[in-house]
């Protein structure tokens, strides 16, 4: 049995790894901290919509399980909304603090590449 021959492409995708400071990562945290973000202030939005229904419509029954069951699919409603806007809202900060941080190693000659091969000759 032969082995198959390794392609041309493969090699030079394995061997050449992005630098882990290129003006295009920085971009990308840059970019994806401002969609986030855009999404956070949507969910946003949409919460103060949904709760400000909420509260302009109340519940009129006699029936105990029917405001009980309502009250519980409200909060489930309202709690699901505001868990979007947290880890939107959360995750734009990381990408803003990640971009910020990329930045400021490149111009203090930081590189985590370079730090690594320090470590590996000591």
């Amino acid at each position: 049995m032969s082995t198959p021959a390794t392609s041309s492409k493969q090699d030079s995708a394995i061997a050449a790894p992005e630098n882990p400071l290129s003006t295009k990562r920085i971009l990308r945290a840059f970019t994806g901290s401002m969609m986030a973000g855009i999404f956070a202030m949507l969910f946003y939005k949409m919460l103060i919509a949904v709760a400000t229904s909420f509260a302009n419509k109340p519940v009129t029954s006699d029936n105990i399980t029917v405001i009980n069951l309502s009250a519980a699919v409200r909060t489930l409603v309202l709690g699901s909304i505001t868990l979007g806007t947290g880890v939107f809202a959360i995750s734009a900060i990381g990408l803003t603090l990640l971009g910020g941080q990329m930045i400021w190693q490149r111009f203090t000659d930081q590189s985590p590449v370079a730090s690594e091969d320090q470590e590996n000759r000591a």
